[in-house]
């Protein structure tokens, strides 16, 4: 028989964004707060990203330095922080989720849920590389852990599909293993990185770089022998490597909130959200990397803060917000997250990313053909990998029956 119990703020998902969240809620004195977390143990992503570049300028830390920072944060404010936990499904009515844990099956109802399930890579299969189903393929998060969490062997020669931050991370943790680096692989024209990083790869470790390439099959039988890779000219050329790793091309984890029923933004494919990180269903609320894969763990965990602002709101009597104006982008713009605007309701700046590099950028917001905002973002030139933001200066100027906003670049 499954069992019921009541909390008054339900997390899913510590990482980030929802330890975060949990952390503020209780130093507010929210009540009881509980944090599910499906891994063996709290942290996210970071947990298992054993470089750098995570914390401040001023406190650099690792990957799981950080992670174990925010967990500390979340358990001493006196958040309840469950692992093995997985939210399978809703029940109605109300807030209320249905959970598997050690304890067996339960539902859980809360006055308030917050959305954290991050982001993932998506995998080998829905990327649609045939092929035989050989060892020695993983994801970045999949090699990270299995090497930083579990010590496990990987491969003496790896191909790195991608070119981007993650994928020189995955570079490094392979190194880390001892495992050489066969060549990185890109559809683009260039590395989505840094010049430096991408430079210091190629000049200093001798790794190649193939771009304008997509790895067309996977070879080999039991264990990975090669794959084949497909250049833009239609030659074709097998790269001997006994492993590969699939880097990038992040998508929210947004199963729950599809199941719940949630408006998904078309842009960024997770819930669309306010500026209060509100989503379509009352009581429910979304932060972090479900929003946006994939920005850094720094915007999670703001997100995360901001979207516990808002349920303390909500608790102490608020009303729930109108669904508000939807935001939307036009190409080279790829997606805009938080992508709808309440005005009177509580803003916050927009991050947006574009497809293509644009040269001193400049952002045009209209509405039914009336420009709200126009705004400089710098002299220099944006890449596609870097996040762009957009003040929300503009927000008390939109019209609440009017049509939606669209951002375009000048």
């Amino acid at each position: 028989m499954t069992t019921v119990r009541r909390v008054d703020v339900l997390v899913v998902g510590a990482g980030p964004a929802g330890l975060a969240a949990a952390a503020r809620l209780a130093v507010a004195g929210a009540g009881r707060v509980e944090v599910l977390e499906r891994e063996a143990s709290p942290g996210g992503v970071p947990r298992h990203c054993a470089h750098g570049g995570f914390g401040t300028w001023t406190r650099p830390l690792t990957g799981p330095r950080y992670a174990r920072l925010l967990t500390e944060a979340a358990v001493r404010a006196g958040a309840t922080v469950r692992t093995r936990t997985t939210a399978l499904d809703w029940a109605t009515p109300g807030p209320a989720l249905q959970v598997v844990g050690p304890g067996g099956p339960e539902t859980i109802e809360a006055r308030a849920v917050v959305l954290a399930t991050g982001a993932r890579e998506r995998p080998r299969p829905a990327r649609l590389v045939p092929g035989t189903r050989p060892a020695g393929v993983y994801t970045t998060g999949e090699l990270q852990q299995a090497v930083h969490l579990f010590g496990q062997h990987i491969g003496s020669r790896a191909v790195v599909v991608g070119a981007e931050d993650v994928s020189y991370a995955a570079v490094g943790t392979l190194r880390a293993a001892g495992t050489e680096v066969v060549a990185l692989v890109t559809e683009h024209p260039r590395a989505r990185t840094g010049r430096a990083r991408a430079q210091a790869a190629r000049l200093f470790r001798g790794i190649p770089l193939l771009t304008g390439a997509t790895v067309a099959e996977l070879l080999g039988h039991g264990r990975l022998s090669g794959v084949r890779v497909r250049h833009r000219d239609g030659r074709t050329a097998v790269l001997p490597c006994d492993t590969v790793v699939f880097t990038g091309d992040f998508v929210p984890d947004h199963e729950l909130a599809r199941r719940g029923g949630l408006v998904l933004d078309p842009g960024t494919r997770g819930p669309a959200v306010g500026g209060s990180l509100h989503t379509s269903r009352p009581g429910v609320l979304a932060a972090g990397n479900v929003l946006h894969a994939v920005e850094p763990a720094g915007t999670a965990a703001r997100e995360g803060a901001r979207a516990a602002g808002a349920v303390l709101d909500l608790l102490a009597g608020a009303p729930w917000p109108d669904p508000g104006v939807p935001v939307t982008v036009e190409a080279p713009l790829r997606w805009i997250a938080p992508n709808r605007v309440t005005p009177g309701a509580r803003s916050a700046p927009h991050v947006l990313r574009t497809g293509t590099p644009l040269a001193r950028p400049v952002l045009l917001v209209h509405q039914d053909g009336r420009l709200l905002h126009r705004e400089r973002l710098g002299p220099g030139t944006v890449p596609p990998h870097r996040p762009l933001t957009l003040t929300d200066h503009w927000h008390g100027l939109v019209d609440p029956e009017g049509g939606a906003v669209r951002v375009s670049t000048e």
